[in-house]
């Protein structure tokens, strides 16, 4: 007899649920764990876990396939494997000061029906060594054309070299890397060329390694670089406003590497050199108006020589050309204050002549409002009236 239409439905849900069961079962009983990365010589932790241990124990095992732990059970004798934490759900191990020779995939198993495994990759870093800077050789002349090697072993990945000058960024050519002996790490070489120039001479060169192994820090070599250059020669005066009849002494300074060992000096005009010795010092003990004209110093070291000019002019005891513009200003101030005096002096002056002018004009005209007609005026403005007490005439 057949099964009716209600009882096929009936087996083939009771087959869907049990096939759901036990996917559910297989997927609780999965273990995991997560890749890690560490730095050589640092630590590092695996971690495994299970929701459904289904009764049986975590292993961990090493790319060699050598078992580590069951459980909390140690099963190879390397102090540096720690057990971290065991229980039904969970198998937790540390490995201290880690080498490159623990790098690869470890295997997390439980042993159920059937065994269930689940990986974890350990990348570890290998740290660049201090890198080595080479082709230098002191000194260098300006001018000149410098090349310079740095290199760093031992990194993993290859790790990354970057070149600085005076604080500031120096391209370099594309690095070269190659595998180390080990088939491990590797070796960074980079090339960086320049020219020098003074401004280069005690300037610092740095080549500094970066790599994710060095996330807070890097590792750098450094040079202090020498450079040879001409001098540059200056005249300074002492003092620097000579007058006449002062003791004038003319310094020749020069700048340059080496620091210039022979000086010499001499008047513009004249073949013969004033002196010629490592003295840099013109003296004049008393100046006078003889000494005016250009005088020339001359600084030598092993790359060559530079002059500078000093321009003297000595005239009756007034500052030299160089300090004309202070006294020409001391001068416009006197005139200034002379001027202002003379303006005060002319205003109190007109003053007071307007005020005794208006007095003369009073008393020049007395005895001229009396006159009868316009000459007797004139004669009594001139003094020419007689007062009738002076002359008078009797008639008998």
């Amino acid at each position: 007899m057949l099964p009716s239409a209600t009882g096929v439905l009936v087996l083939l849900g009771s087959f869907l649920i049990a096939t759901s069961r036990g996917n559910l079962s297989h997927d609780r009983s999965q273990p995991t764990t997560q890749d890690e990365t560490v730095v050589a010589g640092n630590k590092v932790i695996l971690r495994c876990q299970v929701e459904d241990h289904e009764e049986s124990s975590l292993q961990w095992s090493n790319p060699a396939q050598q078992t580590l732990y069951f459980g909390e059970k140690r099963a190879l004798r390397d102090n540096r494997i720690q057990l971290e934490k065991s229980t039904p759900y969970e198998l937790t191990i540390s490995i201290d000061n880690v080498s490159l020779a623990d790098e690869g995939e470890y295997t997390c198993s439980i042993f159920t029906m059937p065994v269930r495994t689940a990986k974890a990759i350990v990348t570890v870093l290998g740290i660049p060594r201090k890198p080595l800077i080479s082709g230098y050789k002191e000194p260098l002349k300006d001018g000149q054309t410098v090349r310079l090697t740095c290199v760093s072993s031992g990194s993993k990945p290859a790790a990354q070299l970057r070149w600085h000058k005076g604080g500031k960024p120096l391209a370099g050519k594309d690095p070269e890397v190659a595998e180390d002996s080990n088939g491990k790490t590797f070796t960074v070489t980079s090339h960086v060329e320049f020219v020098v120039t003074k401004e280069d001479n005690g300037v610092d060169v740095s080549c500094t390694v970066h790599h994710a192994s060095l996330p807070n820090m890097a590792t750098s070599t450094t040079l202090k670089i020498e450079v040879f250059y001409v001098p540059i020669a200056s005249i300074e005066p002492v003092p620097a406003y000579p007058r006449e009849g002062d003791n004038l002494k003319l310094l020749c300074e020069g700048q340059g590497n080496p620091v210039p060992q022979e000086f010499m000096w001499r008047k513009e005009g004249i073949d013969t050199p004033l002196i010629e010795s490592q003295d840099n010092i013109l003296n004049f003990p008393y100046l006078n108006k003889s000494d005016s004209g250009t005088y020339i110093c001359s600084a030598t070291n092993i790359m060559g020589t530079s002059e500078a000019k000093y321009n003297l002019a000595v005239n009756d005891a007034s500052p030299v050309a160089h300090s004309s513009s202070k006294y020409h200003a001391i001068i416009g101030g006197v005139v200034a204050v002379i001027v202002f005096l003379l303006l005060i002096l002319l205003i109190v002056l007109g003053h007071y002549l307007i005020r005794h002018k208006g007095t003369y004009l009073t008393h020049e005209a007395k005895g001229s409002d009396d006159a009868p007609d316009a000459d007797t005026a004139i004669i009594n403005a001139e003094g020419g009236q007689t007062g009738s007490d002076d002359k008078k005439e009797y008639f008998i």
